[in-house]
């Protein structure tokens, strides 16, 4: 009777955890539902999906620590960068899924849309409420930045944005444009110096460089031509006068010219600047020129 009575009560401790693990299940399901809805997310995404074989140039040590959400959990921003279709809007959603996963809030905010709910704010008199409900997401994804030029009003907007969510909740910021290229974006660069400052002060970058995951199936059938920049060609000097271009180490390029004196080589250095306006026009002005004359072997 004893054993018996153990077998029922082991049982019943088993029911009771399978019950309550199933009703956990359902009200995390239900409420990993409702933070993706409110999210607005364009799609749902993980990182799974990405193919990192057809990106390389990511850091593979940065893309595993992110999904642990550290950087959530500091507070931190992430930032990638470069050319449109490379994958930097599937990372961010994929972060803010397994974000919402983990029970935190997120938004996906285009900039554009951004722009209008604080332009609009502002005109009802409410700009400072909608930058505080700006700052409950623990994680927000805003897309967008650097298709089109900010006014100074929409430069100044963002950046009480930014200044409002610095070091309180985490953004991930996908940008096609360089940070050197900011201070055209935002229109003015005094403006953008603060903004990158704080975005940048605690933060992960990542540089993705490759070509479009959108237009790789049309290369590979052959309906696209490769759209992978060509090298320019170095010039070089063609006459029998001109040789290829060299390096000094005050000058970083420079044309050498080869000028027969009295039977004896020597190279004059022009510097970079000149050479290149002069270049395409077949001829090399030395006259004001910084020259270095080294004497070479009798030319035989």
């Amino acid at each position: 009777m004893g054993q018996l009575h153990r077998c029922n009560q082991l049982n019943y401790r088993e029911f009771l955890e399978q019950a309550l693990a199933e009703e956990w299940g359902a009200r995390h399901q239900k409420g990993l539902e409702a933070r993706l809805t409110m999210a607005r997310l364009p799609w749902i995404k993980t990182l799974e999906q990405f193919d990192f074989g057809f990106q390389p140039t990511i850091d593979q040590k940065v893309i595993r620590e992110l999904p642990g959400l550290g950087f959530v959990n500091r507070n931190e921003n992430v930032i990638l960068l470069r050319p449109p279709g490379v994958g930097k809007t599937h990372i961010a959603v994929s972060l803010a899924v397994k974000a919402a996963e983990s029970g935190h809030r997120e938004l996906f905010m285009t900039l554009d849309r951004l722009m209008s709910t604080l332009i609009k704010a502002r005109q009802e008199n409410g700009l400072a409420r909608q930058l505080q409900q700006l700052t409950y997401p623990k994680v927000l994804v805003l897309d967008g930045i650097g298709y089109l030029p900010m006014t100074r009003e929409e430069a100044s907007l963002f950046s009480r944005h930014v200044n409002r969510r610095y070091e309180r909740a985490s953004t991930i910021l996908p940008s096609n444009k360089s940070f050197m290229d900011w201070g055209e974006v935002l229109g003015d660069q005094v403006i953008a110096t603060p903004i990158l400052d704080r975005l940048l002060h605690h933060s992960t970058t990542l540089n993705i460089k490759g070509t479009s995951h959108r237009l790789k199936d049309r290369r590979r059938s052959g309906l696209m031509r490769s759209t992978s920049p060509k090298r320019r060609k170095t010039p070089t000097l063609s006459d029998e006068n001109r040789t290829p271009l060299c390096i000094d180490n005050r000058t970083t390029f420079a044309g050498e010219k080869r000028l027969k004196n009295s039977g004896v080589e020597t190279k004059t250095l022009i510097p970079a600047n000149e050479l290149w306006n002069n270049y395409f026009s077949g001829s090399l002005n030395t006259t004001n020129a910084t020259k270095k004359i080294t004497a070479k072997k009798l030319i035989k």
